[in-house]
C-alpha cells in the first residue's frame, strides 16, 4: 500500500492551512535561490582559475 492521491491532497491542504500561501511562496523562493547559488558555486569550483595578471612596476 502506498500513499493515495487523496491522502497526498489532504496533507498538502493541511500544510497550506498551517503556513499560508504567502509563507509557502517565500519558502519556495528561498529554496530556489539557494539551489541556484549552490549550482553556481559548484560550476565555479569546477573551472580552473585564470592567473591574474600582475601590474608591471612603474618605469623610471
Amino acid at each position: 500500500m502506498g500513499i493515495s492521491p487523496w491522502q497526498l491532497l489532504i496533507v498538502l491542504l493541511i500544510i497550506v492551512l498551517i503556513f499560508g500561501t504567502k509563507k509557502l511562496r517565500n519558502i519556495g523562493g528561498d529554496i530556489g535561490s539557494a539551489v541556484k547559488n549552490f549550482k553556481k558555486s559548484v560550476k565555479e569550483d569546477g573551472e580552473p582559475e585564470e592567473p591574474k595578471a600582475e601590474k608591471a612596476p612603474p618605469k623610471e
